[in-house]
Parts: structure tokens; sequence; C-alpha cells
């Protein structure tokens, strides 16, 4: 049975006429066990995988497609519902076979006749990413059963043949309907594009250099799919009569802003999907904007709740309290502060990645200097490596950085795939 926990790290204390409460509520889960295929009373689960065969994939790009996509098939537990898409211009189903299009069981001999349907796969045509995610939300639509619906997308070009709209469009069409996890392969894909399907969907962007690290992706994304036992939940946020909820960010392990997919549950309360659990933690960043009260006063700024179905499993209390002393006012929560400057980081990477693009050398030096001098700060390694790998840091202390001229664009790639993933707070 999960279990789940939650602890809120907050300043509550407020100067006279202070309004705004931020805090990270920590959500932990526990014991969520594994996905429940077979389920005679519902609650299934069910993967497709979409493998893009457009023609610059060439045949070597296919054939090292289809190994990964096996090593994908070999990690889903018996029972679960599945599919394979190939995707070029439009939307092929690989396996099933067949004129329906359908799901099939996971078995010793589906797996089997999945696999070989994968070694009849040839490259061709164009990108049309929108028509592979229709095609996914129409097969997760032919099993009722199902309550928990994942996919995986590969891709490793632009969607250049349909336009931004009709991508928009059929995001729309899917939205809340599966996760899927996003993977680009080499350095013709656009991160941007591809990032937009993943935080629609709830998934994941990453960056894959060569056919030799796909594999391995490919079975460790369904095995940690395989591993989620919770298949869906929702963080439900309680702003009380004339607050206002300002944003609402997942800030670990990655950013994701949240604000957009709020639910109204009630006319205090928001709900927002987080998707599918396993035995992890995320933290989540909530500020909400207060009517001024006088000194010595309190108030419950906000109640968040981690909800699946309609039975709450935790729920953390962010206060308010009205001060004059100054001491107290002035202290900022170490996790807030943390993933504040993450955030700015994340930005700062990006916008300096833009800028860069479009030849504006200027604003592109002072945003990756101050991405350098964030990620010093608040102790990302990792990031401050891979911002290494882009610009010559002369000091990281004051973000004093100069461009460098032979970057590889795979590098600016992985430091921006990466730019949304976050640091816990290192321990004081």
């Amino acid at each position: 049975m999960a279990e789940f926990s939650s602890t809120v790290h907050q300043n509550e204390f407020l100067p006279d006429g202070g309004t705004d409460v931020h805090a990270i509520v920590s959500v932990t889960c526990s014991d969520a066990g594994t996905v429940a295929p077979m389920s005679s009373s519902g609650g299934e689960a069910g993967e497709v995988i979409i493998v893009d065969v457009s023609g610059s994939m060439d045949v070597q790009g296919v054939q090292a497609a289809a190994y990964a996509a096996s090593a994908a098939l070999d990690q889903i537990v018996d029972g679960v519902w599945f599919a394979i898409v190939a995707g070029n211009h439009e939307a092929a189903l690989c396996y099933p076979t067949g004129n329906a299009a359908a799901m099939a069981r996971m078995s010793a001999q589906t797996r089997l006749e999945a696999k070989r349907s994968l070694q009849r796969l040839v490259p061709g045509g164009g990108t049309a990413m929108g028509r592979w995610l229709l095609a996914a939300g129409q097969l997760f639509g032919t099993v009722p059963s199902l309550s928990k619906r994942h996919a995986i997308l590969l891709t490793d070009g632009a969607n250049q043949h349909e336009t931004p709209q009709e991508l928009t469009w059929a995001l729309e069409q899917v939205r809340g309907r599966f996760q899927a996890d996003c993977r680009g392969l080499g350095a013709a894909w656009q991160v941007a594009e591809v990032r937009r399907i993943a935080e629609a969907l709830l998934g994941s962007v990453d960056l894959i250099r060569t056919w030799d690290g796909l594999s391995d992706d490919f079975a460790a994304l369904m095995s940690s799919s395989m591993s989620k036992g919770i298949s869906d939940a929702q963080l439900r946020v309680w702003a009380p009569q004339g607050a206002e909820v300002l944003f609402v960010k997942q800030v670990s392990p990655t950013l994701e802003d949240l604000s957009g997919r709020r639910i109204e549950v009630n006319a205090l309360t928001g709900g927002y999907d987080t998707g599918a659990w396993g035995d992890e933690s995320r933290d989540y960043h909530v500020a909400v904007r207060l009517a001024p009260k006088g000194i010595g006063q309190e108030q419950l700024a906000s109640r968040v709740q981690l909800v699946v179905g309609e039975e709450v499993q935790t729920q953390g209390l962010v206060k308010a309290a009205w001060s004059a002393d100054d001491v107290l006012t002035a202290q900022i929560s170490p996790e807030v502060a943390h993933y504040t400057g993450q955030t700015e980081l994340a930005s700062a990477i990006q916008e300096g990645l833009r800028a860069k693009a479009m030849g504006d050398d200027v604003t592109a030096t002072s945003r990756l200097g101050r991405a350098v001098q964030l990620a010093q700060s608040t102790g990302d390694e990792a990031a401050t490596s891979r911002l290494a790998r882009v610009v010559d840091i002369d000091d990281a202390a004051t973000g004093r950085v100069r461009l460098r001229s032979d970057v590889d664009r795979l590098d600016e790639m992985e430091l921006d795939t990466a730019s949304t993933k976050t640091t816990r707070v290192r321990p004081s």
C-alpha cells in the first residue's frame, strides 16, 4: 500500500503590509508498487512506443531505433496493453498488425511478434509529430479500462510537415489522455519544440547524442514506467477567500510550471495533474498573495494536498504571520532561495542560448554569465560543467564569461535539455 508524506519549508513571517507567501512543499511516495496488469476491476496500464522512421533516420538509424524499441519491449510486464507506432509525415501502426487500430496484451508470443514487426521498418518520408500523438491517443482509447497510459516518443528532426498550429491542435486533443517521455536523437531536432510536447504531456525531454545510448535509455524509461504503481495523482492547492495563487511549480526533480494545468475543484481549490508516481520525492513551489493583516495576526495561507482518486494521501499547511521583528521577516527559507535560483538558472540558460542562436552575442554573454554565477551559488556542479563547454569561464562568482567560438551543437543542446533538471538543497 503506497504511503505519501509531505513537509513544508518556508518563512511564515511577513512584515507590516506584506502580502506574498512562498513555500516549498516536498512530497514523498513510498511502497508505490508496480503496474497492475490483468486487473479484473480495471486500473490497467498501457504503453505506446513511437519510433521516427522519417527519411533522415536512414537504414542504420531505423535499425538502431528498432533495437532500442525491442529493449523497451523487454521491460513491459506481461499483461500490459501495448502498441508500436511508426512515424514520419503520417502515423502507421507497426504492431499489432492488421487493419484495425488496436492494442495487444503483452505476452511471450506478442513480445516476439512485436520484435519481428520492428525488423520490417524502413526509412522514408517527413516528420509530423502531432499525427503520431493523435495515433497514440486513438490507440489508448481502444482500451477503456486503462488508468495508466504512457508513451515514449523518439525523433531525430524538426516537425517540418505540419504547422505549429497543427501541432498545437494535436496537443490539445491528447492533453490529459496520456503521459509521454520524449527523446531527440542527434543535432537536427528542435529542443523547444520537443520540450513543448513533453511539458504538455507531463513527461521528460532529453538528448541522445548517438545511437549507442538509445537502447539503454529506452529500457530505463520503460522500466521506470513499470515501477510507477500509482497511475495518476493530483496536487490540490486551497487558498482562503480573497487570496490569489500566484503560481504552482514543480521544482524537483525537474522544473515544470503547473499553473496552466489548474482545474477548478471548487471556489477556493485548484487541482494540478501530476501524472503517475513511483517511489520518489518531488518538490513544489507554491506562492500565494494574501490581503495584508495587522502585526501579530496569523492566517492559513494555503493547504497543499496530494490526492489519488478523491482520497487525500497527505497535506502540508502553508502559514502566514505578520511581525514587526525585522530579523524574523528578513529571513528567506533556504529551500525557497535555492529553487528560486534554480528556476532563474534555467531561464538564463535558455535565454542565453536563444540570443546566441540569433547572433546577439551581448545578451548571450550576459545571460550565460548569469547562469554560471547561479550554477555556482546553488551548487549545481553538473550545470557548471555543461556551461563550461559553451563559454569560457573567467570568474564564476561574478559571472564573467566569454562565448566560445568552437562550440559543438550537441553541447548546446545538452545544456538546453538539461536546464530544467534541478539539484536539491545541499545540506548545511
